[in-house]
């Protein structure tokens, strides 16, 4: 996906099919086709006029929202995030998915919750409790030590410092369509869904990156 404005609808990487049972074509097509371009659409329509700005990357947009324009703050967090989050969300499926290979993710994540298992569980969990809209996610931080939480609407863990290792999206739209009001199944079916070779990629990439503990102002 091109990192700057103006920002493309990148393809998704399966066919819509690919991840049946567990999402099925209509959901995804929906899912990436409307609700991801919208953000993708959105956000190019916020920065448009914002010349300054046009060359920063997707994580800046985010990291350092505060130092746009006012007016235009709001705008640029909502489908930034959205953009960001729904390309990560995507290229961490795939199907069929596996367990969480041997490595240092694997070993990072014994070490923070005594096993896959029960990160799993704890994962679910903290899914299941978000309020309305927005993530769980597993995320780094600057030590690499990994930890659990959950987002509103498209808010990222990004200005907390926080490096994005996976997250399930858990917006109605993401999976209404085949579970109506039924989260936990949806969520149980997405981790068989887990791109795990992805998530290990994500965890390497956080330590050759600086992570600004800057909050949004």
């Amino acid at each position: 996906m091109n990192n700057h404005y103006p920002f493309e609808l990148p393809p998704l990487p399966y066919a819509y099919n690919a991840l049946e049972p567990y999402l099925n074509a209509e959901t995804l097509k929906f899912h990436h086709d409307k609700h991801f371009k919208s953000y993708v659409d959105h956000l190019n329509q916020a920065l448009e006029k914002l010349t300054a700005y046009q060359n920063w990357p997707l994580e800046r947009l985010i990291r350092e929202n505060y130092r746009l324009p006012f007016q235009m703050q709001t705008a640029v967090w909502n489908n930034a995030g959205g953009v960001y989050n729904h390309n990560l969300y995507f290229n961490l499926m795939q199907s069929p998915g596996g367990k969480c290979p041997e490595g240092k993710l694997t070993n990072a994540i014994i070490s923070a919750f005594g096993s896959l298992e029960k990160f799993e569980e704890r994962f679910k969990q903290c899914a299941m409790k978000q309020f309305g809209s927005g993530y769980a996610w597993l995320a780094a931080d600057c030590r690499g030590r990994l930890k659990v939480l959950n987002t509103l609407n498209q808010d990222t863990p990004l200005p907390r410092g926080l490096c994005p290792v996976l997250l399930v999206d858990v917006w109605e739209h993401a999976y209404y369509l085949q579970y109506q009001n039924r989260r936990g199944e949806y969520l149980d079916a997405f981790m068989h869904l887990i791109n795990w070779t992805a998530a290990e990629e994500n965890y390497r990439r956080c330590f050759g990156r600086p992570m600004m503990c800057c909050g949004r102002k």
